[in-house]
């Protein structure tokens, strides 16, 4: 089985080296300086217990891999580029092969449904960050992360079973879960707090206004009837970020993405999933609303990182458009 990891960044980088080290043919899918680099010199990996370099083959794009019907993809690039790469996909030829989506939010499943027939949820619990290129480090310990996978929209099946032992044996932990949907809807209400603690500096404030947009959140998927599993998932694994020598973690990747100057934020297929669900149900959502506003701010640069106060937010609540 070969495994196509298509966005290299923090979390493709960290699976598809493990991958590697662990023996499992990996084909990588990455742009720009991070392409670059991995094919000058590899991709290093830091973890709390060192630090490797993994050598895999790397495209610029599916034309480039001629597939194969027992290849498996697995999607971690941000939601905003998952449409672009689901039609490359396509247009390269790419058909029954499942489709794993190794992203936040809940929005790329059915996305990914309108294009391929096999599609698969996975819930991604990997601190990770991707700041130089080249190179990615992984803060978990003992286990470099863990996923709860499964069919989309419910079930598990055979594509399921395999990959899961391939991870498994890879260094991560790994649940099949028929319901894979509940626990990415658990991590969407933790990833609400993405853009708090990227624009706010206190930690206070950060609990405070995470504590009002989860509010919201857990009120609309009420009304929407959607279920989300309430399990701590960190205490269930046992698993504790640890500090990597000579490494100073950067942060969410949100926060990752302003310090790279991506220009784009997944902020709208986060907080924005709750105010889209709001619209549609008559539930207010905002604070919600306001966070998708002040992600604009930060993503275009006009606000530094870590630099708003509690009225910044408060004033976007009340600005045209905040009130969701």
């Amino acid at each position: 089985m070969r495994i196509i990891v298509y966005g290299i960044g923090a979390i493709g980088g960290a699976i598809a080296a493990q991958l590697s080290f662990s023996g499992h043919t990996v084909l990588g899918i990455a742009r720009g300086r991070q392409l670059d680099a991995i094919r000058a010199s590899g991709l290093s990996l830091s973890t709390p217990q060192g630090t490797r370099t993994a050598r895999f083959p790397v495209h610029a794009d599916p034309s480039e891999i001629s597939f194969e019907p027992g290849d498996v993809v697995l999607l971690t690039m941000k939601t905003p580029d998952t449409l672009g790469a689901l039609q490359r996909l396509n247009a390269a030829g790419l058909a029954a092969q499942p489709v794993f989506c190794f992203q936040n939010g809940v929005a790329n499943e059915p996305l990914a449904l309108r294009f391929f027939a096999n599609v698969y949820g996975a819930t991604v619990m990997l601190p990770a960050d991707y700041d130089t290129p080249g190179e990615v480090a992984a803060y978990f310990a003992p286990k470099i992360g863990a996923f709860d996978i499964g069919r989309y929209p419910s079930g598990t099946d055979d594509a399921v079973e395999k990959l899961c032992g391939v991870l498994s044996t890879s260094g991560f932990i790994v649940e099949a879960r028929d319901n894979v949907m509940d626990s990415k809807y658990r991590k969407l209400l933790a990833n609400l707090r993405n853009i708090i603690d990227a624009a706010l500096g206190d930690t206070e404030l950060q609990r405070k206004w995470h504590a009002r947009a989860l509010a919201e959140a857990e009120a609309v998927l009420t009304a929407a009837g959607i279920a989300w599993d309430k399990t701590d998932a960190m205490a269930r694994e046992q698993l504790t970020i640890t500090a990597i020598p000579g490494r100073t973690r950067v942060g969410s990747s949100t926060l990752q993405s302003i310090v790279r100057g991506t220009g784009s934020l997944e902020t709208d297929f986060l907080n924005g999933e709750i105010v889209l669900l709001g619209r549609l149900h008559g539930i207010a959502t905002p604070v919600n609303a306001a966070l998708c506003r002040l992600s604009i701010e930060l993503a275009s640069g006009r606000m530094r990182p870590q630099s708003a106060g509690d009225d910044t937010i408060a004033s976007m609540i009340g600005a045209p458009g905040g009130t969701g």
